[in-house]
């Protein structure tokens, strides 16, 4: 029997209409376009709006555009891995709420957080369930509603984060498509410098931790911006090395969008021209989990059956890694 490998079959994705631009910062904080621009590369990005909508209000529409395109119904859907770190709630798990709203009566998963990393790590979880030969459809979705947990009056911080998620189908292929390798870290003595520091067990949600803004993201930007240059971009050239990839074999990279910067330093070290990388960073920010997907989403059309992909994170705990996929069909 041929070797089993995980490939991604499907992609589905979405982001809400209302969107936050620079000019839109500018009155609520002490910043310019330009500044934001120069430092990010971001222009803008979408949020979500409205009572009682969590980070599953944006995870069914991009599941629903996935199954279309696959024509597959949710009953098909063995597992579901939901990579989040912002919940609908504590408990149950989104990807438990997420098999409700869309129907998926066979289907059993879980949440997964790795903070940025979160999609990455689902991809290497999810390509194990596949090589198993018990399962036969994982549903992956990438996604977050940051905005719930940004404070608005924060100019480090408010800039960078976006609403949006995305989904990829991974199936049983034995031709040898899908993912072939994965590198992932974690380095826990990063929570010091990336984090959400109340709401936890450690320490709940009290009226004190409300009014001192601690339900709210801290990033400690200049070492979050060191860690990252460095650790991405030398895991994705560890992988290219690992199986013996050249900037001429590799067709596309795949970068979470945290920083502009941090993506061309990544593709500079793997030695990859600019057409070479996937982004979307000036138009929806940093969305954490759905960074990965929602590339995947624009860029689906421009793939090709053999492509070699590199995809690239990093984010809170730390976490990092890179993962490398050879994909299975033509966009």
């Amino acid at each position: 029997m041929s070797k089993i490998t995980a490939a991604i079959t499907a992609v589905g994705g979405y982001v809400p209409p209302d969107i936050l631009a620079n000019a839109d910062l500018e009155k609520m904080v002490d910043t310019t376009d330009e500044w934001i621009t120069t430092r990010t590369g971001i222009k803008e990005r979408h949020i979500l709006k409205g009572e009682n909508k969590g980070v599953t209000e944006m995870a069914i529409p991009a599941v629903k555009e996935l199954m279309r395109k696959r024509g597959i119904t949710p009953d098909e859907i063995d597992v579901i891995i939901c990579a989040t770190v912002t919940g609908d709630m504590i408990f149950p798990s989104s990807a438990c709420v997420i098999a409700d709203k869309i129907g998926a009566k066979n289907a059993w998963g879980f949440d997964l957080q790795a903070a940025c990393s979160g999609f990455l790590f689902g991809l290497e979880t999810g390509a194990k369930f596949i090589e198993s030969g018990k399962y036969k459809k994982v549903l992956l979705i990438g996604g977050d509603k940051m905005s719930a947990i940004i404070d608005y009056t924060d100019r480090n911080t408010c800039i960078i984060f976006g609403d949006g998620a995305g989904c990829v189908l991974l199936e049983p292929d034995f031709n040898g498509y899908g993912v072939q390798d994965a590198l992932l870290h974690i380095d826990g003595s990063g929570r010091h410098y990336l984090h959400q520091k109340a709401g936890g067990s450690q320490k709940p949600p009290t009226h004190q931790t409300v009014d001192a803004k601690e339900h709210f993201v801290f990033q400690d930007g200049k070492t979050v911006f060191k860690f990252a240059v460095t650790n991405m971009a030398q895991v994705s050239y560890e992988i290219m090395e690992r199986n013996n990839l050249s900037a001429d074999t590799v067709t596309w990279l795949v970068p979470h969008q945290a920083n502009l910067r941090i993506i061309d330093a990544t593709a500079e070290r793997m030695g990859l021209s600019r057409d070479k990388i996937m982004i979307n960073i000036e138009k929806y920010g940093n969305t954490t989990n759905g960074t990965l997907p929602l590339l995947l989403w624009e860029w689906e059309k421009k793939l090709k059956q053999g492509d070699n992909l590199i995809f690239s994170a990093f984010g809170g705990g730390f976490t990092w890694g890179s993962v490398y996929i050879k994909w299975a069909y033509n966009g």
